[in-house]
């Protein structure tokens, strides 16, 4: 193969210190200078000659994708190093373990993962897609890889002519099901909608084409709509900066301008609609960008929204909350839709210029807009967190460690603006107006639609809250609101109504006690408290004046303590079963053994309570003579003793050695990453025990609970296994459940 031509390799030298230059402001330091140098050379000598499919030197291809990993995906110099040699390894045979050697291990392991998910076969992704990107994730121990192979695909759509034609389809179908998802995740919005342009010409050009000369037919009609909407929004908003001006200064600034919603937005919006062009009523999208004090973003975008809202309709179910509870991907912004007339729409968009600036450019490439070095990229630590559990976690950067968002704004009937945490409730917002609005809350009116006291409320709801004269506080009103100002109001009432009950029950008790010919006494007292297991008096006169205790009863146990033929108590299941250890030991020529041949009895393991050797157990003679083996805590002991209790034979283990049984665990601990992973080694590896079924949950709040079904030898083995588990970082409580 010839290699490349002394022009070829000035324009190639030109283009690789353009490229420097673009990326310097962010990746400059001289070690990191070098390697890439070292990166460039080496692929210059191993691509020397090497073509893409158009004729280009392959070289550009590298060059350009170095360039877009650092500035539209915000990596850094590793991941430039990482561009220039992906796929070297099989393109060129070149082992990963000299490239290892040669650049180290981090570049070494994003190009095996890079290599992992470029075999892949992607053909079938759109009809499992989820179950797709599981298993896409899983393979790879460096989220650069997924990002250097969506820095690829963005070439690839860019430079169509350097692809072969039979895989160009491969790619788009890899960038419809699974790329675009994942830049949409990490908040990567400008790629993503060139992904979704470049779908949609390649799928569907015809219509691509038809919707886009319909759009230049009515530009300048839409351009003097939006001019008209804009100019009508600003002067509400100025008129809301000058009611919350205070010394003379405003609060914030702002600016409006307008956009068509992209090509590929509107022809969703078509077909899921299925009405044509022309019937597409929320084209044009309006975004006000506001500027002022980090610590008066959420206000002032609440206050905009007010403005804008008073003056035209909105549409309740189009509102989105991206500020309170911002996108996994970090995307915090102000969604709503409102009237302009009878057919037109507009969709608004409010936020800050800092969210701004997240919104256009994606959580990783602000680090680059606020001209912030990173080479130590660390906002790719969440990146994994971000694609495997979209719903539950959010990238945080310097900014939203300052300010947090917890809460949220409600609208009152009047359009006074009321704040509250996140997560509350109609009844919080009750009692946030007035302890006696909330006793008597008996729903509310939320933007017009009725509701119930525990309807969760959303950022800017105008609530109108119903009451009732024959509503009050009940005990599980306590866990429909989450403000402790409610809580201690519904608290307090529910004390003085106990009190009032009590003192109607002590009453009672007093009477009935009279007539039983019984003394009330502190002594009777506590016994009832006692029987009854309350913490004290109260919550017993409570209870009788509630009808929670029959006084029928009160009277039953009275009569068996007072009266001369006191009913004695049973004995406890396990007495009845199982005499001691020792009295079984000296009994053991009268126990059968399980495990040795005990004549012509056929027996079998309980599965209601799965006992396995060295576990205390007794035998349970069935209708077809078999004994059946139980546990002495079994569920079913207490019946089997009570109605056949003649049924019931010693047993003792013996002669189990080398057999197993199946036991079943329960895990509890914090979800952190890797440790299923431990928990399998230490029960697979380091114990070599049988794992029949594992299933695991985790819950929004970073805990997990799983369950496995073991093949176990013995009580000892899974008291040791237990005993391990235990001592894993993060493991919280681990019982043996069957």
């Amino acid at each position: 193969m010839a290699g490349y031509t002394s022009l070829e390799l000035l324009a190639i030298q030109q283009a690789y210190e353009a490229m420097l230059d673009d990326i310097h402001p962010f990746v400059n330091a001289p070690q990191h200078l070098a390697l890439i140098d070292k990166a460039y050379r080496y692929c210059l000598e191993k691509y020397d000659g090497r073509y893409m499919v158009s004729g280009k030197a392959y070289m550009f291809h590298l060059i350009e994708m170095a360039r877009i990993a650092v500035l539209e995906v915000g990596l850094g110099y590793i991941s430039v190093v990482a561009a220039f040699l992906h796929g070297i390894d099989y393109k060129e045979n070149v082992s990963i373990k000299e490239l290892e050697k040669e650049f180290g291990k981090t570049v070494a392991i994003i190009l095996e993962d890079f290599s992992e998910i470029s075999s892949l076969d992607t053909e079938k992704v759109a009809y499992n897609s989820d179950t797709f990107q599981v298993m896409f994730l899983s393979l790879i121990d460096d989220m650069r890889s997924v990002l250097l192979k969506i820095v690829h695909r963005v070439y690839d759509v860019r430079n169509p002519n350097d692809v072969d034609p039979d895989r160009l389809g491969k790619y788009y179908h890899e960038i419809k099901y699974i790329y675009i998802p994942i830049v949409h995740r990490l908040g990567l919005y400008k790629l993503k909608a060139e992904l979704e342009e470049q779908l949609m010409l390649y799928e569907n050009p015809d219509v691509f084409h038809e919707i886009e000369a319909k759009i230049a037919a009515t530009q300048e009609a839409r351009k003097q709509t939006a001019e008209d909407f804009i100019a009508r929004i600003s002067e509400s908003i100025d008129a809301e900066r000058e009611r919350t001006k205070k010394n003379g200064k405003y609060k914030f600034s702002y600016t409006v301008k307008w956009r068509l919603k992209s090509i590929p937005s509107i022809y969703a919006k078509m077909r899921a609609q299925n009405v044509p062009f022309e019937e597409v009523y929320d084209l044009m999208a309006a975004r006000v960008i506001i500027d002022c004090a980090l610590k008066d973003e959420q206000e002032c975008c609440w206050s905009v929204y007010s403005a804008i809202t008073n003056l035209y309709d909105p549409m309740p179910e189009r509102l989105r909350d991206w500020i309170t509870k911002p996108k996994a991907s970090g995307y915090e912004s102000l969604h709503t839709t409102v009237k302009y007339d009878d057919k037109l729409w507009f969709e608004v968009q409010i936020r800050t210029i800092r969210m701004d600036d997240i919104a256009e450019t994606g959580q990783a490439a602000h680090y680059l807009y606020k001209g912030e070095k990173q080479s130590s990229e660390e906002w790719l630590l969440h990146v994994r967190e971000v694609l495997e559990n979209p719903s539950q976690v959010s990238f945080e950067n310097s900014y939203r460690k300052i300010h947090q968002s917890d809460k949220i704004f409600i609208f009152t009937p009047e359009g006074d603006l009321k704040q509250l945490p996140v997560g509350s409730t109609v009844l919080d917002f009750a009692y946030e107006v007035h302890t006696r609005v909330g006793e008597t809350c008996n729903g509310a009116r939320v933007n017009g639609r009725m509701v119930p006291i525990r309807h969760e409320l959303k950022n800017g709801d105008k609530v109108e809250i119903i009451t009732s004269k024959k509503q009050s506080p009940r005990p599980d009103w306590l866990n429909a609101v989450i403000t402790e100002k409610a809580k201690n109001k519904i608290r307090r009432y529910l004390k003085e109504q106990e009190l009032k009950e009590s003192e109607l029950g002590k009453g009672m008790l007093q009477r009935r006690l009279k007539n039983w010919k019984l003394p009330f006494s502190e002594t009777v007292v506590d016994m009832l408290v006692k029987e009854y297991k309350l913490e004290n008096s109260l919550q017993l006169y409570h209870q009788i004046s509630t009808e929670k205790i029959d006084i029928t009863d009160v009277k039953r146990f009275l009569t068996s303590k007072f009266g001369e033929n006191a009913e004695k108590t049973e004995k406890t299941v396990p007495e009845q079963i199982e005499t001691s250890k020792k009295e079984a030991l000296n009994d053991a020529e009268e126990s059968l053994s399980i495990g040795e041949d005990i004549g012509n009895v056929t027996y079998k393991l309980a599965k209601c309570c799965n006992p396995i050797p060295g576990d205390r157990v007794f035998g349970f003679v069935t209708n077809d003579g078999t004994l059946s083996i139980h546990r002495v805590n079994c569920p079913n002991a207490k019946g089997m003793q009570q109605r056949y209790g003649y049924r019931i034979i010693k047993v003792k283990w013996n002669g189990m050695e080398g057999n197993s049984s199946q036991a079943t665990i329960r895990i509890y601990g914090r979800d952190v990453m890797g440790l299923l992973g431990k928990i399998t080694k230490v029960i697979s590896e380091d114990l070599e025990v049988n794992m029949k079924n594992i299933v695991f949950n985790s819950d929004k709040e970073g805990y997990f609970e799983g369950r496995i079904v073991l093949q176990i030898n013995d009580v000892e083995a899974l008291e040791q296994l237990i005993t391990k588990i235990k001592a894993i970082d993060g493991i919280m409580e681990v019982v043996r459940i069957d």
